[in-house]
């Protein structure tokens, strides 16, 4: 019914940006929410954009226009957050990011008066955390996630941090970054003006290298060195916030400071858990039984509820509790490990480690596959020469039976396929 009112720009263009493995879910709301981001003119625009990154040049045949006029309309999208733009050899790239993690985040992450934000918050609101089609679609299908936990690192021992690689750790993310970028929290940002926001610090939402330069560039984000940007995630430990961050290995992202009660991913990975919509760290908390008095302070930090007290089944103290775990729910952040007043929860190695893709490449393309939209990513961006035929071959992979689609999916996630992203440097 929505689409014989809506306009066409912003159906073609709610189609293009479900070609993305993540994708958008199709209601009355987000076409509001797009018509309140993009004029109707530039959504069919947007609409023809390839997947990939591209230049001006490669728009402009697109849209049937001169570079020059291309261009233009490009810089107006960046200078907006709707398109993110990077220096590659030399060159203007350019790159329309997903709504999650992407352009539904990058409106919020600061304070302008161009949108009604407050209007925005209210149809986000409504359009994630309540009508939930979408956020559920974002994480709740497929094995391959789009975030990951980084576990806490304060509370490491000795022994443990010898476990932990550097791509676990959010202070190496932080020292190896080409760009970092502060801006406001869009979760808490937009949890402000429903009225339902914490006391969590909001200038404190980090993104880095290709991304950060773009949000620096155009005002969404405030550059800082790594000393400054080491002093937030300290004060995020300070806070008992999750570092919530890109499910990737390398060249990361994102990192957002997650509290239990504004921030999506922690919403979700409380409401959702056991289906598993956050990756966890490789770490779980180990309680000293005879250590623990049933404080409740654990509890009360846990953001995903895995944390309660039952009886400590003492016969001279019938009122006496202790904490117990959820494994199954357990992000693996380490949040309750700091908290603890008697330092009797400690942190040990999974049995199991928790495989994080290469890179943005890898992960697509696995996420793609799991969601049976492996094609549009082979036939847009021409991965490889006979795009076609690959992608019919991967037609015909997806309709197989769903333990022969996980046997594709595991391939997928090979060193081979790793080997292949470093040699077409992906």
């Amino acid at each position: 019914m929505a689409h014989h009112i809506i306009k066409s720009g912003y159906i073609k263009l709610a189609d293009r940006l479900n070609r993305f493995p993540q994708g958008v879910f199709p209601s009355k709301l987000l076409y509001k929410i797009l018509e309140m981001l993009f004029s109707e003119k530039e959504a069919k625009l947007v609409s023809l954009l390839p997947l990939r990154p591209f230049t001006a040049e490669k728009a402009g045949q697109a849209w049937k226009m001169d570079r020059v006029n291309a261009r233009k309309i490009l810089d107006r999208l960046c200078s907006r957050a709707i398109l993110t733009d990077i220096e590659e050899n030399g060159r203007q790239v350019y790159c329309l990011p997903p709504p999650m993690a992407g352009f539904f985040e990058f409106s919020l992450m600061r304070i302008t008066g161009d949108i009604d934000q407050k209007l925005l918050s209210e149809l986000y609101y409504q359009y994630i955390n309540v009508e939930e089609d979408f956020i559920k679609n974002l994480f709740l299908v497929g094995e391959t996630q789009l975030g990951r936990v980084f576990v806490h690192e304060p509370v490491l021992s000795r022994e443990n941090a010898l476990h932990v690689l550097d791509y676990e750790r959010a202070t190496e993310v932080i020292k190896t970054a080409s760009h970092i970028g502060i801006s406001t929290c869009y979760c808490r940002h937009k949890m402000a003006h429903m009225d339902r926001d914490c006391d969590a610090p909001k200038q404190i939402c980090m993104t880095f290298n290709t991304t950060a330069a773009s949000l620096t560039k155009h005002g969404f984000a405030r550059q800082v060195e790594v000393l400054e940007c080491l002093e937030l995630l300290d004060t995020a430990y300070s806070h008992n916030l999750v570092q919530f961050g890109d499910n990737i290995r390398k060249d990361v992202n994102f990192i957002c400071n997650c509290c239990g009660c504004c921030c999506e991913a922690m919403i979700v990975a409380r409401k959702f858990a056991i289906l598993h919509p956050v990756h966890t760290t490789n770490f779980i908390p180990q309680i000293k039984d005879d250590a623990c008095t049933g404080c409740r302070e654990c509890v009360t930090v846990c953001p995903v509820e895995a944390m309660s007290l039952v009886s400590a089944n003492d016969p001279h103290h019938p009122k006496k509790k202790k904490a117990r775990i959820n494994t199954e729910i357990c992000l693996g952040c380490g949040v309750c490990a700091r908290i603890c007043p008697e330092d009797c929860i400690n942190l040990q190695s999974r049995t199991q480690r928790v495989i994080t893709p290469l890179n943005t490449a890898h992960r697509v393309v696995v996420m793609a596959i799991e969601r049976g939209k492996l094609q549009n990513f082979i036939i847009d961006n021409q991965v490889w020469q006979n795009h076609r035929a690959m992608a019919a071959v991967i037609g015909v992979i997806l309709k197989l039976p769903p333990i022969k689609q996980a046997m594709a999916s595991q391939q997928m996630k090979s060193i081979y396929l790793e080997a292949l992203f470093k040699r077409l440097n992906l």
